[in-house]
This record gives C-alpha cells, sequence and structure tokens, in this order.
C-alpha cells in the first residue's frame, strides 16, 4: 500500500487531467442549462476569499490549503447533474483524492466541505466547510453572465449581471465578514436580490457563526444583515 501524501497542495490538483476535465465540462453543461459561470475562473475566486478568510482568522495554514482544495473542486458534480450536484462531487472528490493518496482525515475534510456547501441541504460541519460556503455564496457579478441577450435574461441573470461591484472584507479584530454590493437598481431591484440569495446569505450567516464571527451584507452602502 502506496503512503500517504501528506503534502498535497491546490499546485497538485491543479495539475491533475481528469480534475480539470470535470470543472470544464461540468460549465459547459450548466451552460447549455443557462446558469451563470462556474468555470475555472468561479472555484479560483471562491479559493481565494475561502482562503482569505481563514487565514485573518488565524487558522492552520493546512486547514487554508484544503479549503482551497475543496473550493476548486466543489462544483465537479455538476458534470453528473446540476439536482445533488455538492453530493455527487464529494463522492467524486472521494475518488479521486484517494488515488492521488491525500490521507483519509483530509479527504474526509475536503468530501464534507463539498458534499455540504449547496443550500439546498448543507450545512457547516467544519472550519473549511464554512470558509467554502461563504466564499462561495459571495461569489456575485455580472462577470459571472454568460447569456449576451439581455432580452432574455431570467432573473438569475438579472440579478447578478446588476451587481457591478462586489467586495469580500474580512475584519480580524471584529471576526467580521462583510459583503459589500453595488447594484444597479435599474437592472434589478434589491428585492430581487433576495428572491435568489435569501437562503445563501442565511446560510453565509450560519457559517460565520461556525468560525466564531458575524456575516453582514451591505447594497449601497446600506447594511440589510
Amino acid at each position: 500500500m502506496a503512503e500517504h501524501n501528506q503534502n498535497i497542495m491546490l499546485s497538485d490538483v491543479r495539475k491533475n487531467e481528469g480534475i480539470s476535465t470535470y470543472i470544464t465540462r461540468s460549465d459547459e453543461a450548466l451552460s447549455v442549462m443557462g446558469y451563470t459561470d462556474h468555470s475555472t475562473k468561479h472555484t479560483m475566486k471562491v479559493a481565494k476569499d475561502a482562503a482569505q478568510i481563514l487565514t485573518v482568522f488565524g487558522y492552520s495554514q493546512r486547514e487554508i490549503e484544503l479549503v482551497q482544495i475543496a473550493a476548486y473542486m466543489h462544483d465537479i458534480g455538476n458534470v453528473i447533474n446540476r439536482v445533488n450536484h455538492a453530493q455527487n462531487g464529494a463522492i467524486m472528490a472521494f475518488e479521486m483524492l484517494s488515488k492521488m493518496n491525500m490521507p483519509p482525515e483530509e479527504i474526509a475534510t475536503i468530501v464534507s466541505a463539498i458534499g455540504n456547501h449547496d443550500e439546498s441541504g448543507g450545512w457547516a460541519v467544519s472550519n473549511v466547510s464554512a470558509a467554502l460556503i461563504i466564499a462561495d455564496k459571495c461569489d456575485v457579478h455580472r462577470r459571472r453572465v454568460k447569456n449576451t441577450d439581455f432580452a432574455t435574461f431570467d432573473i438569475h441573470d438579472r440579478v447578478n449581471y446588476a451587481v457591478e461591484e462586489a467586495n469580500l472584507e474580512i475584519c480580524a479584530e471584529e471576526r467580521d465578514i462583510n459583503l459589500k454590493l453595488k447594484i444597479d437598481i435599474s437592472i434589478c431591484p434589491v428585492i430581487d436580490y433576495f428572491e435568489i440569495f435569501l437562503l445563501r446569505m442565511m446560510m453565509s450567516a450560519k457559517s460565520a457563526t461556525f468560525l466564531d464571527g458575524n456575516f453582514h451584507l451591505y447594497v449601497n452602502d446600506s447594511k440589510l444583515l
């Protein structure tokens, strides 16, 4: 039996041809269904933001590395189907990381984070899981909209396209996580944002609490959460 590799990094995972293929094909499948961007642009931003949360809050360097790996892989289950994509992705991640000889305790951390990242039934179950949830749910911006025909925008397109600026600010002393959005209300009224994102924002707030922190939402300089 091969020895476990205790030092698998995000850079190693990004070099894995199978993982890269599943991310690409997942994004392609979602594009056909009219979803926003789920390519490596999304997964790497989520990885960066999740790592920043754990870094500022003072968590271990290994947890920071693991959350980046989980974030990079979190949407691969969409290659199977959007329904249950979190659980499918967790199973796929288990298989691939096992083949890379990652230690079981680290695989467990990653697959539980991936399997719990969706608001339809997920829950913050670890520091890695909580940071992944917050970073994923806060990635809203017009750059994610793939539809080029404004006349055919659905509410998801309109909400994302209306977001001109999205800044995630993490404050160490207060342990505050602040999502600050600038929304063009001529494109999308704020109420439409909450129609789509209310569950995601509440999940982010619960995840911040897991990290002994606080989550706040600002829209056009007004604090809404």
